[in-house]
């Protein structure tokens, strides 16, 4: 080859890392595909460089059972798979509850349904993780309101599941349930609740009806007691900081306090292995003070 030649190839593509087409000359049309082969050799290398955010491995691994994922590239899998079933579980949003699919579908931070009979507590019960505070200025749609919506704490497990399975067609709800309301002077939202200092009262509209996504539940009163929020380094005992027993021991000793300290007997018991569901709301007997009312499940 002549030293011509030589110039002129060399001068069609000058490289430096990384990888930037430093020069660029008209070439003959012999040496064009010689350039186009350097550039697939470019991108070949390049990729090796490159790592994709999450593989379609990792994503079929995150899949629940039951569920078909093609072979596919990983962002057209994301869009296919039904976001209902990957936070669900086992369990698919086609067996959710008629009403509450119907609720969820609207604002899928809904988890479920309170009410009671004869009072104005029958409400839509929100859960946001990662921001528990969300809905206590805002209503079911997300717009401005001063009586929020009820709140269910971030630490409680609702369950996705069903009793008459037990709970191995999901999951299983966590042994207490804390379900927070503002105290509004109309009466909406937990306002109501006072009416529980009252044991003719209690004694009427002794049943809670919560349902979840996926069940209907009822629980039975076992206390009405007030308490407060207490400062973290407080030995004292702390509704609001139980969610699960483990032990008999941790059962018992939470119990123990909700009895202890019944404005009134409700006559009903529980034991190691009931559920709770516990409705708190602001109370104004002390500072940061509280009104709660516990509930044992009874189906």
């Amino acid at each position: 080859m002549s030293n011509t030649t030589n110039r002129y190839f060399l001068g069609v593509v000058k490289l430096n890392w990384p990888f930037r087409v430093e020069r660029v000359e008209l070439a003959p049309l012999v040496f064009v595909p010689a350039f186009i082969i350097t550039i697939y050799i470019i991108a070949g290398i390049a990729s090796l460089f490159h790592k994709p955010e999450q593989k379609i491995d990792n994503i079929a691994k995150e899949v629940p059972s039951g569920i078909q994922v093609s072979n596919t590239v990983a962002s057209d899998v994301s869009a296919e798979l039904d976001e209902d079933d990957i936070l669900f579980g086992t369990k698919t949003s086609e067996e959710m509850l008629p009403k509450m699919r119907e609720y969820y579908e609207k604002n899928n931070d809904c988890i479920g349904w309170l009410k009671v009979d004869d009072m104005v507590i029958d409400y839509p019960v929100m859960q946001t993780p990662d921001n528990e505070d969300y809905y206590l200025d805002r209503d079911f749609d997300g717009n401005s309101s001063s009586a929020g919506c009820l709140i269910m704490d971030t630490d409680s497990v609702v369950g996705d599941g069903t009793l008459e399975h037990d709970y191995q067609d999901g999951t299983k709800p966590s042994t207490n349930l804390i379900i927070h309301g503002h105290n509004m002077r109309n009466g909406s939202m937990f306002g109501d609740l006072d009416k529980y200092r009252k044991q003719d009262f209690e004694k009427q509209h002794s049943i809670i009806k919560f349902s979840s996504l996926y069940e209907e539940r009822e629980y039975e009163i076992v206390s009405v007691f007030l308490s407060q929020v207490y400062r973290m380094d407080q030995d004292v005992f702390k509704y609001y900081k139980f969610f699960e027993a483990d032990t008999k021991e941790e059962f018992d000793d939470y119990y123990k306090n909700v009895k202890k300290l019944q404005l009134y007997d409700t006559g009903v018991t529980a034991e190691f292995g009931d559920e709770f569901i516990t409705l708190s709301v602001c109370a104004y007997h002390v500072e940061n003070g509280r009104l709660v009312v516990t509930a044992k499940r009874i189906k």
